[in-house]
């Protein structure tokens, strides 16, 4: 029965198809409807979601495809996120590629692809099925952030993150390798079986689980994986820059569960004490370089990094615990916390994006100087992004936090705690100072008010609702997460 079940890729079988129709209809116009084309594949990608959302109620554990595929809660819940993050890219990003001629039928191609990247990597129940959503997803961006052939930044950037993404996914494929054949299987649940019961290649599991976690650590842009990073988010255009530190935030997190918690929880042991080494110093590097920074772009970046740091430490405090409860609490405030940097984040870029117009590229924190006298409702969704990211209440940052804190301290880690609320107090120095630059800076010239379309200023208004509306009450969303975290390991 499992062998075959096409239904249950249904999400990824309708994607590739509309991917594929969307580039023959865009060829054979040759771009002459691309505008009715582009609110087109929103308004997919909002269905999609909405679809995923719609089975996540009654959804139950089943394997397809040689049991290389899993559709769950889970996967259905994160899929439905990502699809939904992806039509917000589009939605905020449209104006500002007309404005740099990127606004192709190539660019909602990849971005359609990095997609289905995404969605292959969440329901991955296989370490080939996770290496082709890897790449899928990779080779998308490569190619997104080259969109601008004839700017060098670009180029550099795309060349830079091309390479390092090559070596990651070397040390993915080793660490996949080594773990085949210590087991002999390439489906997560046989190696969970055989890393129980096998214990005469305890050294090639380690070694392959090494590999594993510095390919993850990579995707995720975690110390000291995270050189691409700051250069990468820098070089691209900001539509680019959004495709990357959103939505594959979201597959990246179902990866470490469906590979860590799915497949090796046997060695819960030595991956621990991994994450807590990239944990804790992705977030004392992150937030110190951060400070440092005067782009704006970089300074996100490494924000980024430190905010990786922080959701690594609900991942890991999930086996510090001896119980059941706790690792549900743990990974649910660890998916919490995915979700909603994902939503902040593109408030934070879509901001930068719609201040940006042709001939004017806002990349450096005086850019926004005297924005509120400018655009004052502009400024106020940026401070209410930026207050999210510091985690001050009622802001939905301060619940994500909080929700990771209370895991942590639950099994007992109070120095870890501690050292959290310390970085992110350092980190919330550069987040206040863009609001100081906003509110309290002037500009010297007379800068005319950023034009915003009905449809972005729609998106960053709801944005705005949103990080508020979640940081009152994050009981439903959180509900959900720990929801979708209970039937996965129950399944």
């Amino acid at each position: 029965m499992d062998q075959l079940n096409i239904c249950l890729a249904l999400p990824e079988i309708a994607l590739a198809a509309f991917a594929c129709a969307f580039l023959i209809v865009d060829s054979f116009t040759k771009g002459r409807i691309l505008p009715q084309l582009h609110n087109l594949v929103i308004l997919f990608c909002i269905g999609l979601g909405v679809y995923c959302f719609s089975l996540v109620p009654g959804a139950q554990t089943e394997v397809a495809f040689s049991r290389a595929y899993v559709s769950d809660a889970m996967g259905l819940a994160l899929k439905g996120f990502s699809a939904i993050a992806v039509a917000v890219t589009l939605i905020l990003g449209g104006d500002y590629a007309k404005d740099r001629n990127m606004f192709k039928g190539e660019l909602h191609a990849l971005v359609m692809f990095t997609l289905l990247g995404q969605m292959v990597m969440i329901s991955s129940n296989s370490l080939l099925m996770v290496y082709l959503g890897v790449e899928l997803l990779s080779l998308s961006l490569y190619a997104a952030v080259a969109m601008q052939r004839d700017s060098t930044r670009s180029t550099e950037a795309a060349m830079k993150y091309f390479v390092l993404g090559a070596l990651a996914s070397g040390f993915l494929l080793y660490g996949m390798s080594m773990i085949y054949g210590a087991t002999g299987s390439l489906e997560l649940g046989e190696i969970a079986r055989a890393s129980v019961s096998t214990h005469a290649n305890t050294i090639i599991y380690v070694f392959g689980l090494v590999f594993l976690v510095a390919g993850l650590a990579f995707k995720l842009g975690v110390v000291p994986f995270h050189m691409w990073v700051p250069d990468v988010y820098e070089g691209s255009p900001s539509i680019t820059t959004l495709l990357i530190s959103g939505a594959p935030k979201i597959a990246a997190f179902a990866i470490m569960m469906r590979l860590l918690v799915d497949g090796l929880l046997a060695m819960a042991i030595d991956w621990q004490h991994m994450l807590m080494v990239l944990s804790v110093a992705s977030l004392a590097i992150g937030n110190l370089t951060a400070i440092a920074q005067t782009n704006l772009k970089r300074m996100l970046a490494y924000s980024t990094i430190a905010q990786m740091g922080f959701m690594l430490l609900g991942m890991l405090s999930g086996v510090m615990g001896n119980s059941t409860v706790n690792a549900e609490q743990s990974y649910s405030s660890a998916m919490f916390y995915t979700v909603t940097y994902v939503m902040t984040t593109l408030g934070t870029f879509g901001v930068i994006m719609v201040m940006s117009h042709k001939g004017l590229e806002v990349e450096n924190i005086s850019d926004l100087k005297g924005l509120n006298k400018r655009a004052p409702w502009l400024a106020l969704i940026m401070l209410l992004l930026m207050f999210s990211l510091a985690g001050i209440p009622p802001m939905v940052g301060f619940a994500a936090k909080l929700a990771v804190l209370k895991a942590l301290l639950a099994t007992g880690n109070v120095w870890l705690a501690v050292y959290a609320v310390m970085m992110s107090l350092i980190g919330a120095f550069y987040y206040i100072r863009v609001v100081k630059t906003m509110y309290f800076d002037t500009t010297e010239n007379d800068l005319a008010p950023p034009v915003v379309g009905a449809g972005s200023r729609a998106m960053l208004g709801l944005n705005g609702l949103a990080v508020i509306g979640l940081g009152l009450l994050p009981a439903p969303l959180m509900a959900l997460c720990a929801f979708v975290i209970q039937k996965a390991l129950a399944g």
